[in-house]
């Protein structure tokens, strides 16, 4: 610097010549402004045309969400009831929700290109909430709560929840990817209740065969839990909270939103009662939120976890969450994929989604930046739908 200094003429030019270079020139072309939907502000919308889609095609794809609504019961205890009736002692133990009609939004390029029904009708959305429960897993990983998701659970939870040589194996990957196969009671919730084989009797239930950790996938809401309660152990403070904090308010999304466990999942955490949520709405509970703010979440990761130049959530992360498992390649971390032997047509097979009972959906896509949320629709017409929005791009 000093010798910078003796020769102010010479450092004048080079640092104008370096700024020149360095911009591309004097004049340099502006960069293409990516959007993001202002918080408490209006969502812009652009037409079909604008965003480079055929009208006509997504008005079709439109009228096909709306046809073709799920047959699950408008009052959810109903339809919970009897969408688990064969399993032995199922209850519900958590709120439930009247649920509301057809809605839906597809995104591009952040714009709203189309919506259908009532986008701030809060409403259950059962499963989807197993991926904002593996958000907050992301979260912890991020700030180094979770050093490795290679780690086995009990070296952070270590009450009697992974005792036994079986439980004692199970690592954070193990219960992100459903592959654990946990066994025990949570919140008076048997695993082995819930969804069992066909033709087995309670004995059988109870005696069957342990799979080891990370060799089996098996669906498992009581498993999930206990996610939830493990990752409540780790933060410290309800999951709900730390979702607020460090996603949904960053991301603008409402205050409408609600994240529920059980009545009898309370726990204690640094000598202060805290409920442990659920991840799905099996027994009641779960994440009920509106669409837009479904649509915010879709959008944070169709943008690999970036909101208006900061980095919400860890690119790394976000690959880790939607890779397919070995036991499982259309799922990932409590996100599903095309990896596997799902097919839905002619559809990009790197988009991945999180889905619920019920038919609630966040579809996202970041090579084409495009999030498509629907809920209430027909889960068998999932595929032919999302196939039409893929038309409508091509046209």
């Amino acid at each position: 610097m000093r010798q910078l200094l003796r020769y102010p003429i010479r450092t004048a030019i080079f640092l104008l010549v370096f700024i020149f270079i360095g911009t591309g020139g004097f004049a340099p072309a502006k960069a293409k402004q990516i959007y993001y939907p202002p918080q408490g502000e209006a969502w812009e919308e652009r037409s079909a045309e604008e965003l480079g889609l055929n009208s006509e095609a997504m008005n079709e794809a439109v009228q096909f969400a709306l046809n073709n609504e799920n047959s699950v019961e408008r009052d959810l205890r109903i339809a919970i009831l009897k969408a688990f009736s064969r399993e032995p002692y199922h209850e519900i133990s958590g709120p439930v929700k009247e649920r509301g009609g057809p809605a839906g939004v597809i995104l591009k390029d952040g714009y709203i290109a189309a919506s259908w029904g009532d986008l701030e009708r809060v409403d259950m959305t059962f499963s989807v909430t197993k991926s904002y429960l593996s958000t907050v897993a992301g979260l912890a990983f991020d700030r180094n709560l979770i050093r490795y998701v290679t780690d086995r659970v009990n070296q952070y939870v270590w009450d009697r929840t992974f005792d036994g040589e079986h439980n004692s194996k199970i690592t954070w990957e193990h219960l992100l990817n459903q592959t654990s196969d946990w066994y025990g009671t949570l919140f008076g919730i048997e695993d082995w209740g819930d969804r069992p084989p066909l033709g087995l009797d309670i004995d059988d239930m109870r005696g069957r065969e342990l799979h080891e950790p990370g060799t089996h996938f098996k669906y498992n809401d009581v498993r999930v839990n206990v996610l939830a309660y493990s990752l409540l152990h780790v933060w410290r403070e309800p999951l709900p909270v730390v979702l607020r904090n460090e996603i949904m308010d960053p991301i603008g999304a409402s205050r409408t939103w609600r994240w529920y466990g059980y009545d009898q999942s309370w726990t204690e955490i640094d000598g202060m009662k805290v409920q442990s949520v659920s991840g799905g709405g099996h027994n009641g509970g779960g994440m009920f939120i509106n669409t837009l703010d479904q649509a915010r979440f879709g959008l944070l990761f169709a943008r690999n976890g970036a909101w208006n130049g900061d980095q919400i959530i860890s690119e790394e992360w976000i690959g880790m969450a939607r890779a397919p498992s070995e036991p499982n390649p259309d799922y990932g971390y409590m996100w599903w994929t095309l990896q596997g032997d799902t097919d839905w047509g002619d559809v990009p097979v790197h988009l991945y989604y999180a889905a619920g009972f019920g038919g609630n959906y966040i579809v996202v896509d970041d090579e084409n930046d495009l999030v498509i949320v629907t809920r209430w629709l027909d889960s068998s017409k999932l595929g032919n739908f999302v196939e039409m929005v893929y038309d409508a791009m091509e046209e």
